[in-house]
């Protein structure tokens, strides 16, 4: 057992740097948004379509993802991957040197082939090395940690290099572009000489033909996808809203609003370091019911609180900088977020047994979430006003609380799984 456990953790290690990439170039729309906004005059709905591209490619992705993994494996599945991720940073770097918008959502779109193509390696086989169960929601979780500094990373940097309003163009995102580039091309080589386990590949071949069932003939899977569909709207809504909030609703500073921003993604870090040190105390189905609960009030108390009581946040930024109260509330928010994902594929997933490798490809595809949920967010906030469009985010939480407290209860024991 303890040589098992050696041999394991170099794949280990790189599921984890992998979830670094995921969340870097993941969140690059967030920054980019405001960036367009200002560069094409793009309406909020508009400035949320980078996002769209990048998730809506999950949708044709998801599907054929989980096929690649049954058949090349978790180590060929990630090297394609890493070189797709290269090919869409490189168009989004192209798209400021002509100035074309279109030519930035073909970037994003081919980035999030290369992303989906990334989760479906990583969440399945960290979950698979952990056994499943408290210990692989744990190890998702430290996964979900290191993701977590990558998101955190993000707009901060991109926002720092945006500098005035005046001058914000695509071409000023560059230095960030190209330490995406560089990671894909660290990643593919450190990737080719790593031994990874892959434990789906020899049993797959006669069974696929002969099974009755599939992850669809579990409801407690079907509403997790659900769930994982407006989970990731959520995590991208609440703080790529919030950012536009502050530059073109209020005005803000975009190096001080991504800063605030990072904090979003800071706070899903260190929840997740607390979601992994009691994930094996804890159930996922118990730790789901206390962040959707908490998530749901802080997102009512940033609709309802009036904006005119502001905080002093000058001494957590290092710059002279006040706040709506709303906003601390929407950043909060963050610490919730931080661990549904794991909670929800670990439940997902739960006693799916031989099925796990062909759910996490529709989970996959469910992942359009994130473009479609914030893009609906941009439109409510266009005609409602930006703290109005956070009901969207609400009504989220709730569905993710009822499948915490009952949707994901297995009523299909009766399926075999071995």
């Amino acid at each position: 057992m303890t040589q098992e456990k050696k041999n394991y953790a170099l794949p280990i290690a790189m599921m984890f740097a992998l979830f670094f990439m995921i969340a870097f170039v993941t969140g690059l729309p967030s920054p980019m948004g405001v960036i367009v906004a200002k560069q094409f005059g793009a309406s909020n709905f508009e400035s949320q379509l980078g996002f769209f591209a990048n998730f809506i490619a999950y949708a044709f992705m998801g599907i054929p993802s989980g096929i690649m993994l049954k058949k090349i494996g978790y180590k060929k599945t990630a090297l394609v991957a890493t070189v797709v991720g290269f090919v869409g940073v490189g168009t989004q770097f192209l798209s400021g040197q002509v100035g074309s918008f279109p030519v930035y959502l073909i970037g994003a779109f081919i980035c999030g082939f290369s992303m989906c193509m990334l989760n479906t390696v990583v969440n399945p086989m960290l979950n698979t090395l952990g056994g499943g169960g408290n210990k692989g929601n744990q190890l998702i979780q430290f996964g979900g940690s290191i993701n977590s500094i990558g998101a955190t990373i993000t707009p901060m940097l991109v926002g720092y290099l945006m500098g005035a309003e005046a001058g914000r163009t695509i071409g000023k995102a560059n230095p960030a572009l190209f330490l995406a580039m560089g990671i894909f091309a660290l990643a593919f080589f450190v990737l080719f000489f790593v031994n990874i386990p892959e434990p789906h590949m020899k049993k797959n071949t006669i069974i696929e033909e002969k099974d009755k069932h599939s992850p669809l003939s579990f409801k407690h899977f079907i509403l997790g996808t659900i769930a994982i569909f407006v989970y990731v709207g959520v995590e991208i809504g609440i703080p790529s809203t919030a950012n536009l909030y502050m530059t073109k609703g209020l005005g803000m500073d975009a190096g001080i609003a991504g800063t605030i921003v990072g904090i979003y993604w800071l706070l899903m870090l260190v929840g997740r370091l607390i979601g992994a040190a009691v994930g094996a105390k804890f159930s996922s189905k118990a730790m789901m019911t206390c962040v959707t609960t908490v998530g749901g009030i802080f997102i009512l108390l940033a609709i309802f609180l009036p904006t005119s009581i502001a905080v002093n946040i000058t001494n957590l930024i290092g710059v002279e900088a006040n706040i709506p109260i709303n906003i601390v509330f929407l950043v909060l928010c963050g610490l919730c977020t931080s661990i549904m994902w794991g909670g929800i594929f670990n439940l997902a997933v739960e006693g799916l047994g031989k099925y796990t490798a062909s759910a996490s490809g529709i989970f996959m595809v469910m992942v359009c979430g994130g473009g479609i949920v914030p893009l609906l967010q941009g439109y409510v906030a266009d005609h409602a006003g930006y703290l109005a469009s956070y009901w969207v985010m609400f009504a989220c939480v709730a569905y993710m609380f009822y499948y915490a407290i009952r949707g994901c209860k297995n009523v299909n024991t009766d399926i075999p799984v071995e």
